[in-house]
């Protein structure tokens, strides 16, 4: 079956200091810490050893183009960036601390998590309608092109979350809770149409 398909290793990338200190990134452009170029070594020599990729892309974010490029370091391979693969943009509230943006929105951490497309509008967040369109557009693409082939896309926490809520692999209340870690990922089979989640590691889904 699975020769049919495009076989995507979707990634989340490494730690940065902000993921440490808990402000929001979004398109923020910020670099791996020395802990996440750690475990994008780590994950190159232990987890994507034996894959054979016909090709590595990445979100031209730093922190997910770094990590992928350690990974691509091992296989000899060059990264391809697209703004596709970017993190949601969360517009004024990038930069900020989570719980001061709490604060002001009056929200918890888990409504906001999943606020409804009119919502995001209103507060100049990209909604999940938009960031899906760019997102899926971009994997449909690639899924055609190295249709029966391995590749791996590197990209972020909340499109990483949205998608696989999307697809069904978590419901709207885990995905209110869940947990993905740097360097989760997800191995994804498509047909350029629909998408099968065969492997996850790295995503918690807290009760």
């Amino acid at each position: 079956m699975e020769n049919h398909y495009c076989q995507i290793y979707l990634v989340r990338h490494g730690l940065t200091d902000w993921n440490v200190q808990g402000f929001l990134q979004g398109q923020s452009d910020v670099p791996l810490n020395k802990e996440g170029e750690r475990q994008a070594i780590e994950a190159a020599k232990k987890i994507f050893k034996k894959i054979k990729f016909a090709a590595i892309f990445s979100s031209d974010l730093v922190r997910a183009k770094r990590t992928a490029e350690i990974i691509a370091l091992e296989k000899k391979m060059a990264v391809e960036t697209t703004a596709l693969l970017r993190e949601r943009d969360f517009g004024s509230f990038e930069g900020k601390h989570i719980n001061e943006v709490m604060r002001k929105l009056r929200f918890d951490i888990e409504y906001f998590r999943n606020l409804a497309d009119y919502e995001a509008d209103t507060l100049g967040i990209e909604s999940d309608t938009k960031l899906m369109e760019r997102f899926l557009r971009f994997l449909r693409e690639v899924a055609v092109a190295y249709q029966g082939k391995k590749i791996l896309v590197v990209t972020h926490g909340s499109v990483m979350r949205v998608f696989l809520t999307k697809v069904g692999y978590l419901s709207e209340e885990e995905s209110r809770r869940v947990f993905i870690k740097n360097l989760a990922y997800a191995k994804v089979l498509s047909d350029g149409v629909d998408f099968f989640i065969k492997e996850v590691f790295g995503v918690e889904k807290k009760v």
